[in-house]
């Protein structure tokens, strides 16, 4: 166990940084454990680790575990946003001024860890989020490790690469991902340690720009990686700010003032607490394990 402590020297809203890492309520790598401490597990050059968050005061109090324990405490303030500098952003809609106002705590987070957050990334292409958080909780379950020191129960590392070039492939039909998806995954694994920039992401087959920007937002924390093709986003950012959903094309003219902040844009808009009317039947979550 390796314990250090960090004064952010601006306002951390630490719950709503790190939201974006969490994939569903039982998300085996992300889970809130007693008196609100923030657990996250990861895979470290170094190996793996489990991570614990608190706040004490105006401290952020981590703890690790785990042969990554170093690497994962030296990387605490990146992952809090000690980097992002929102100095140059200005909004240009109300919505998006008054959350930043009611949430200054709210700032853009970087893992520094491609793998881990592009795992997740691919399972969600193309699917329902059920389909995505059920294939990512069974893949970390058999194929990544308990999460190191006293974690909550059912706590997993996610899998390596290595783990995953392991996998048999009625493993991934067990685990409900597709051929498209497994194919992705296994390309991206054999060359994991060479991703380390979207022009390389976008070298794989399978990853395209929405992929690559996820991947974007949360490893690297860039503000203006804006997800293209998401199924839900340009709605909900053409209802939140003009008042009807958008396209893509729409999504980007209306963002285009806050380049080459746009990301974070969006992010206000999504912790904002505006919800887009529904208007039509949700999509059908498919079983692949069935087919």
């Amino acid at each position: 166990m390796i314990v250090s402590s960090w004064r952010p020297a601006f306002p951390l809203d630490v719950a709503a940084v790190l939201g974006p890492l969490r994939r569903g309520s039982a998300d085996p790598t992300f889970q809130t454990g007693a008196d609100n401490v923030l657990w996250l597990t990861a895979n470290a050059d170094t190996g793996p680790a489990s991570l614990a968050l608190r706040r004490r005061g105006e401290e952020v109090v981590a703890t690790a575990w785990g042969a990554g324990a170093d690497e994962v405490l030296a990387g605490v303030p990146g992952l809090l946003g000690a980097d992002d500098d929102d100095s140059g952003f200005q909004p240009h809609h109300d919505l998006i001024a008054q959350t930043r106002r009611r949430m200054p705590g709210l700032r853009l987070g970087a893992t520094g860890r491609v793998w881990d957050v592009l795992v997740p990334a691919v399972l969600e292409q193309k699917v329902t989020g059920y389909e995505a958080r059920r294939s990512w909780r069974e893949l970390c379950r058999r194929y990544g490790c308990p999460a190191p020191g006293p974690a909550p129960d059912g706590m997993r590392v996610p899998p390596t690469p290595e783990a995953v070039l392991r996998i048999p492939d009625w493993e991934w039909h067990r685990a409900g991902v597709d051929g498209a998806r497994r194919t992705t995954l296994l390309n991206a694994a054999a060359c994991v340690h060479a991703l380390d920039s979207v022009t390389k992401l976008r070298l794989i087959p399978g990853v395209g720009p929405w992929t690559a920007a996820e991947v974007a937002q949360r490893a690297w924390g860039d503000p203006d990686a804006v997800s293209v093709g998401d199924l839900h986003i340009p709605g909900l950012v053409g209802q939140a700010l003009v008042g009807h959903p958008l396209d893509d094309e729409g999504m980007l003219e209306v963002l285009a003032p806050y380049a080459p902040q746009r990301q974070r844009a969006v992010r206000y808009v999504e912790a904002s607490g505006f919800r887009r009317p529904r208007y039509a039947p949700r999509y059908r979550a498919r079983d692949y394990r069935t087919i």
